[in-house]
């Protein structure tokens, strides 16, 4: 069975992004990045892709006359490239239909807060100002509501009586720098399924 071919969508500094190529080239997931694709032309993670020797492209919305050609455009670079699954990390627009379409259940995200609570841009602000006494990190496949898709995995992060919002941030990014590349390799393993909402994770072979 090939690795599994990565399309990475970024709108900033790309810590995610350097957790997945990591993982690859360490082998613990079997799977390659092909393509990195940001919203903002200084994104950090363009400079990370490139010292990887994997192919970055900046792509401007303003250069589109509709978010439909916009979205088209990202779903032909991601075709052309042959990329097997898409892997949202860090950004920060809504995928349309277009590309949901034409890579079903193959579109992944990561959202650090225990979905459905703290949906939104914020959520481990959000989390720790509600004054939750746990939170996490959530990935699941994307769909055309921001953080609606199905829920592949979680892991939960208790907030303690010293917790900053500074050192609840570094311990949920800790925590999404091992979980996404775990969950990708679920699927590069061939051991997800989805039944409805329901995400179903076979047992090793």
């Amino acid at each position: 069975m090939s690795s599994l071919r990565l399309g990475v969508l970024i709108s900033g500094s790309g810590t995610n992004l350097q957790a997945i190529i990591d993982a690859t080239e360490a082998g613990t997931l079997d799977a390659r990045v092909v393509l990195v694709i940001s919203s903002h032309e200084s994104a950090r993670g363009l400079e990370r892709a490139a010292k990887h020797g994997i192919e970055g492209v900046f792509v401007d919305r303003a250069a589109f006359d509709s978010p439909r050609a916009y979205n088209q455009h990202l779903r032909n670079l991601l075709q052309e490239r042959e990329v097997d699954l898409v892997v949202m990390a860090g950004y920060m627009r809504l995928l349309g239909k277009e590309v949901l379409d034409a890579f079903p259940m193959k579109v992944v995200n990561l959202h650090p807060a225990l979905l459905p609570s703290f949906p939104g841009a914020h959520g481990i602000r959000d989390a720790f100002e509600y004054g939750v006494k746990v939170t996490g990190v959530t990935v699941h496949f994307a769909d055309e509501v921001f953080d609606r898709g199905p829920i592949i995995a979680q892991e939960p992060v208790r907030i303690e009586e010293d917790d900053t919002l500074e050192s609840l941030e570094a311990k949920i990014h800790e925590v999404e720098h091992r979980l996404y590349p775990a969950a990708i390799q679920l699927i590069a393993q061939g051991r997800v399924s989805v039944e409805g909402r329901r995400v179903r994770i076979a047992p090793p072979a």
